[in-house]
């Protein structure tokens, strides 16, 4: 059995140095940089690797060696590694996450946990043999919006849950944009329903109390790609015409306008191993879905029904909870339109959206209404728990991860592997329906663990 006592300061290796990794290098480099470092880097790309070790140098000094992903165990060894942080391509969690289980060390893993439900069920295998510990990085539980919802389910002011309808709109930016990059290819990360789902699915989960017993889905590739709603008599916009006649192409992403982005993926990196970060969302070949409605059953009696578009004009969701007693409203406007700044560049960075916020119609913001039965709709305050991203949120998250939260969390925040499994389970479940139009149930998957 493993050790209980936890290192003062552990050591980590970061296995997948892409874009993902950013955010928990910051975290060990700055806020909880008394809490772990960086010693060694499982990253196939030695230029991406570099992009990495350069920020960790020039604050720590030295230098940490970089492995290949065959060599993880002997990154773990040689190293003296405690806890190992997985944000690889999602096809790979399963080989890594048991690996470095196996290992001997604790395991940090970016969701979804794996791609598929035979893969996840490899990671619940290396879990219950070795009883090391896999902290899940749920960061939509932290947000204070999200947090705010749960907090009147919980409080049974609107009683007894009977439904949920989770609509989320991805827009023509960050939607658009899994059909660029390596999501695009549905074998990599299980499509949508499971690489991105899995985050809102969680929160339902973790929102209503409830464990999903059944799916049923339908949808499929409807816009982009050669044969989509854009290949089929698309008619551009006006203000699509507008920015063609400025010479911008809305529908192209240019690496080099983004100094992380070309460093990380620009012609060095893609020398090494092919992989293209800015393709043609309009190419032939794509396999990812991006429209999708499912209808999920639950223990108990609360039924989903929830919808994703990745090619809306605006980013956001809402989410409507019946209860018994009355009926909580949560709106949340990421992104109010997609525009493009004098240089003819797409606002990229969410933090933006405040550039947005006085728009009469579809203001950046968050807002969440509680009515119960024959009274007046009451709207709560959404409080931002400090700087950061999601108010604040990813704060919080990392605390969870790598510190020790300041206090107990009464609504229970931080994740576990039978949370990871649910969430990712229904993704699961609902591409098998679309496979077979027939409805999953959760059970039937093999996921070689009791969900409730």
């Amino acid at each position: 059995m493993p050790s209980t006592s936890v290192p003062a300061r552990r050591r980590y290796a970061i296995v997948g140095a892409g874009h993902r990794a950013g955010m928990f290098v910051t975290a060990l480099l700055e806020e909880h940089a008394a809490d772990g470092e960086i010693v060694a880097w499982v990253e196939p790309n030695p230029v991406r690797a570099a992009v990495h070790e350069a920020r960790v140098a020039a604050v720590l000094g030295g230098e940490r060696p970089v492995y290949q992903p065959g060599d993880l165990e002997k990154a773990i060894a040689e190293q003296a590694v405690d806890r190992v942080v997985v944000t690889s391509v999602d096809r790979t969690h399963a080989d890594l996450v048991s690996r470095a289980l196996r290992a001997g060390v604790d395991v940090v893993v970016e969701k979804p946990l794996a791609a598929t439900a035979a893969e996840a069920r490899q990671i619940v295998d290396a879990v219950e043999e070795t009883g090391r510990d896999l902290t899940l990085t749920f960061n939509y539980r932290y947000s204070p919006r999200n947090s705010a919802l749960r907090e009147v389910i919980a409080s049974g002011e609107i009683g007894r849950v009977l439904s949920v309808h989770f609509d989320w709109a991805l827009d023509t930016v960050h939607g658009a944009d899994y059909f660029r990059r390596w999501h695009r290819e549905k074998v990599n990360n299980g499509g949508l329903l499971v690489h991105k789902s899995s985050h809102h699915f969680d929160l339902v989960n973790w929102w209503i109390d409830a464990v999903p017993e059944r799916v049923f889905a339908s949808g499929g590739r409807r816009f982009y790609g050669d044969d989509g709603a854009h290949a089929q008599g698309y008619e551009p916009t006006a203000a699509e015409r507008e920015l063609n006649e400025r010479g911008v192409d809305p529908w192209f992403l240019d690496v080099d306008q983004d100094a992380r982005l070309a460093a990380l993926y620009g012609p060095e990196a893609q020398a090494v191993d092919g992989y293209v970060r800015n393709r043609s969302v309009f190419d032939a070949g794509i396999t990812t879905e991006d429209t999708l409605g499912l209808v999920v059953e639950y223990a108990g009696g609360p039924v989903l029904t929830y919808s994703l578009v990745a090619s809306a004009p605006w980013e956001g969701y809402r989410a409507v909870v019946n209860g018994s007693r009355g009926r909580a409203e949560l709106e949340v406007v990421e992104r109010g339109s997609v525009e493009f700044g004098d240089d003819g560049r797409a606002i990229l960075d969410p933090s933006l959206t405040e550039a947005f916020a006085e728009d009469p119609v579809r203001p950046a913001g968050d807002r969440l209404v509680v009515q119960r039965h024959w009274e007046r709709a009451e709207e709560r305050p959404i409080v931002a728990v400090g700087p950061g991203g999601h108010g604040g949120g990813d704060r919080l998250l990392l605390a969870d991860v790598f510190g020790t939260p300041a206090d107990p969390d009464p609504l229970g925040r931080a994740a576990r592997l039978v949370d990871g499994l649910r969430a990712s389970g229904i993704g699961y479940a609902g591409n098998r329906s679309l496979e077979t139009g027939e409805p999953v149930r959760l059970a039937d998957l093999g996921l070689g663990t009791d969900l409730s």
